[in-house]
Formats: C-alpha cells, sequence, structure tokens
C-alpha cells in the first residue's frame, strides 16, 4: 500500500490540467485496487450495440458504476438482469472522460439466492428454445377421469387436502399415491423414478404436488431432469408446485399449471352435484328433441298423405300444363317475329340516312360555304395586318432618333463613329462629324467647356 499517494505525485511542484489530474487518479486507484471481489444487486443494466455491458452494483447504502467488456462478457453463462445478487471481480479504476469512478469487472458469479434465480433463468431460456414449453406439446385433461395418479410426499397437508377434494367432488375417481420425496438432494432422483412408474401405470392423469416453501425448498422441481422427464410422460400431467405465487420449471413443462394442489384436485375432480344437473338438462333437451321429432315427422306425414292424388288427375294436370307451354311458345315466337321486323326497319332507316349520295351533297354544300367565306376572311386578315403595320410604323417613327434630328437636334461622332455623350470625351483641335436631321457637318473643336453652360431653351 502507498502510505502518502499524493506525495508521490508532487503537487505542491507542479500545476495539474483536468486531464492530467483524472489520469493520476486513475493509475492511483488502479494501483491501489489491482483486484477485488465485490457483492451487490444489479440495477440499471445497459446492453449497448457494442456487446460491453454497463450495470449499477449497490447495496442498501452506496452503489458503484460497472463495466463488463465485451471479451469478458461472452463468458458469464448466466443471464444477468435487474435485481439479481451477484459477485463481481476486477480493478477499481475511474473513467477519464467525465471523472467517473468505476468497476472495471472481468468476471461476474451468482450470490445467495441470486445464483438460484440465474440458474432457474438459464434452464429456464434453454428449454424454451428447445420447444418443451410449447402450447402445441400440451395435452388436454380428461373430462372424466376414472384412475389418477398422485406424485407427492405420503405425509402433509398436500396429500390430505387432494383427498378431501375428490372425496368432497368425485368419490367414484379410483386416486394412487406414487410416494417420493419434495426436498433435498435425494428428491430430484426419486421424482423422476415416481413420474416414470406412474406413467407406465396407464392412469387418466397425473398429479406433482408440492406445498409451499422457499426457493430451495422447491429446487428439485427446478432440475432439468424432472423436467426433461415430465415432458416424456405420456400421462397428462398437472403441475401443483408450491403456492399461487411459486413458479417452477415443472410448471412450464406440464400440461396444466394449478396455483394450488386443492386446484389441481379441483381441476380434474368433476363436482358430482354439477354432472347430475347436467345429466338431467340433458334429458331434457332429448325429451324435447323427440317431441319436436315426432311433431315433424307427423306434419310431413299429414303432408305426403295430401300430395296422394289419383294418376288420372296427375295427367290431367300435365296435359293442362302441356297445353300452356305451347301457348307460351307460340307468343314468344311471334314476339320473336316482331322484334326481328321491327330491328330490320330501324337497319333500314339508318343504311337510307348513310347513303354515299347524301353524304357527298351534304359535302358539296359545306364546300361551297367555306369557298365564299375564304375570299372575305382573306380581305378582312389583310386588312388588319395594313393597319397594325401602319400603327408600328407610326410608334417606330415617334421613338427613332432620326425624328428627333428633323427637330433641329444634331448627334456628335468621334473619328471611330461613337456618340460625344460628354465635353470630357473631346479635346481642343479634335476632328469631328455632326450629323443633322438632312446631311452631315465636319466640325473642329476649338474649346471644350468642362463647366457646364446654362442655355435658355427659348432662345
Amino acid at each position: 500500500m502507498i502510505n502518502d499517494p499524493f506525495q508521490r505525485l508532487g503537487l505542491d511542484r507542479e500545476v495539474l490540467t483536468v486531464s492530467q489530474l483524472n489520469q493520476r487518479a486513475r493509475h492511483l486507484l488502479e494501483d491501489v485496487f489491482p483486484q477485488v471481489w465485490v457483492e451487490g444487486e444489479i440495477s440499471n443494466l445497459a446492453r449497448p450495440a457494442s456487446g460491453h455491458l454497463y450495470f449499477t452494483l449497490k447495496d442498501a447504502q452506496a452503489q458503484v458504476r460497472c463495466a463488463l467488456f465485451r471479451q469478458h462478457a461472452q463468458r458469464v453463462r448466466q443471464a444477468l438482469r435487474d435485481g439479481l445478487a451477484v459477485r463481481v471481480r476486477g480493478k477499481v479504476s475511474l473513467f477519464e472522460g467525465r471523472g467517473d469512478y468505476q468497476l472495471i469487472a472481468d468476471a461476474v458469479e451468482p450470490a445467495g439466492d441470486g445464483a438460484l434465480r440465474l440458474a432457474f433463468e438459464a434452464l429456464k431460456e434453454k428449454l424454451a428454445a428447445e420447444g418443451l414449453f410449447a402450447a402445441e406439446r400440451k395435452r388436454p385433461l380428461p373430462p372424466h377421469p376414472r384412475r389418477i395418479g398422485i406424485v407427492s410426499s405420503p405425509t402433509g397437508a398436500v396429500i390430505r387436502d387432494i383427498i378431501s377434494v375428490f372425496r368432497r367432488r368425485a368419490p367414484q375417481v379410483q386416486l394412487t399415491l406414487v410416494p417420493t420425496a419434495v426436498q433435498g438432494r435425494e428428491a430430484t432422483a426419486q421424482i423422476v423414478r415416481a413420474l416414470a412408474l406412474a406413467d407406465a401405470q396407464g392412469f387418466d392423469a397425473l398429479i406433482l404436488a408440492r406445498g409451499g416453501g422457499s426457493l430451495e425448498d422447491l429446487w428439485c422441481f427446478n432440475e432439468e431432469a424432472v423436467a426433461r422427464t415430465v415432458a416424456a410422460c405420456r400421462t397428462p400431467i398437472v403441475s401443483a408446485v408450491g403456492h399461487e405465487t411459486d413458479v417452477s420449471i415443472s410448471d412450464f413443462v406440464a400440461d396444466v399449471r394449478a396455483p394450488t394442489p386443492s386446484a389441481a384436485a379441483e381441476l380434474l375432480a368433476p363436482d358430482t352435484g354439477d354432472l347430475q344437473q347436467r345429466l338431467d338438462s340433458l334429458h331434457r333437451r332429448l325429451v324435447l328433441r323427440l317431441q319436436d321429432r315426432l311433431l315433424r315427422e307427423r306434419l310431413r306425414l299429414d303432408g305426403l298423405f295430401r300430395r296422394l292424388r289419383h294418376p288420372g288427375e296427375r295427367l290431367r294436370q300435365q296435359a293442362q300444363r302441356l297445353d300452356d307451354l305451347d301457348m307460351r311458345l307460340r307468343r314468344a315466337f311471334e314476339r320473336q317475329q316482331q322484334v326481328r321486323h321491327e330491328r330490320l326497319a330501324r337497319l333500314d332507316t339508318r343504311l337510307a340516312a348513310q347513303h354515299p349520295g347524301r353524304t357527298l351533297a351534304l359535302l358539296r354544300q359545306k364546300l361551297d360555304g367555306l369557298a365564299t367565306r375564304l375570299p372575305r376572311a382573306a380581305h378582312a386578315a389583310l386588312k388588319d395586318r395594313r393597319q397594325r403595320l401602319d400603327a408600328l410604323a407610326q410608334t417606330l417613327h415617334v421613338v427613332s432618333p432620326l425624328a428627333t434630328l428633323g427637330r433641329g437636334y444634331s448627334i456628335l461622332l468621334d473619328e471611330r463613329g461613337q456618340a460625344i455623350r460628354a465635353a470630357s470625351q473631346t479635346h481642343p483641335g479634335q476632328r469631328l462629324k455632326a450629323r443633322l436631321g438632312e446631311g452631315e457637318l465636319d466640325v473642329r473643336v476649338e474649346d471644350n467647356h468642362l463647366t457646364p453652360v446654362n442655355l435658355s431653351l427659348l432662345d
């Protein structure tokens, strides 16, 4: 151990940056706590896509952040989740980016009841993946069992409660106890043997039962051997292990789970009173159906008797029906002939309306009308175009510079033919051309007055 870690840092001689402080603090923590075991409860478990695990390990008074990187997380066999008690091995460190004190874990082991919970969840996930909990594997319970096997302890209140329920509800059912231990080291093997023996006896159903207890007390019903034996049984099994809040692997594998042993007995014990009521109801329904059937058969017989007639009367009816069909056939033929004549007349009218001579006359008349309209339309269009041209010429003349020259103005051009817009563009002695409304003048610059001269527009 370092007696005075701050003396080694030399803080009295240098000023540290935040990064340097966090870095030296991390080295100090890792030197002092290179490897420790810490026990606590997992909370705030996070599983990012990187494969690393981040969680908080806490007890009643404090908590510490933990990081389990991917290469170590892959070696953890148990399914970690919030609320599990675990032992974590790792080194104490500090995340420099945020200055967070944390535990870098390299191993996680279950602790206390948490170990059993982890083993329970691991076996549950394994058997579920194999399909042992699938609903399609579940077999229905017999509605009226005669022989039922009970796999349970011969002592205790469980077997007495089951017998009491059957004695009250279905005393005719034969019960057979297949005794086994339901707690302790030998319980798993005994339960497996008892289930195999009971399954071979040809019972209509089996009850696997035990009273309540702690998770350790009920652990034999969470063993893989018991679960696979329950799944392999050909006889329908009702699992009634513990109280209503207790759940075991056997409950998931069995065909039906009952919250208590007494509830399992009630599932398989048909109530004698209910059976008597159902029997009476079925008897009443049978009598009513027989009476209804007799009434319908009597009515049917009366109907047949009324329909039974002399052959001569039937022949007369058939002859009358034949005459009726003959008349209907004649009327239908005449009606069809009339329809065809009317259709032929309509077609003849349409054909006459579409004769080529008539079409040619209509087209010739239309052509004459167009020939008459064409000269008028051409003359009107030409007149409109001439008027538009005159208007455009007048507009062009108004904005033309030649019109401006005609009002007494002139344009000065230099040797290159560029218009002179300012006196500063000329110099004394320069030769210019002055374009007038009619003709041109050659002029020479005597002087260029750069200062503006006020001219009267009235002169």
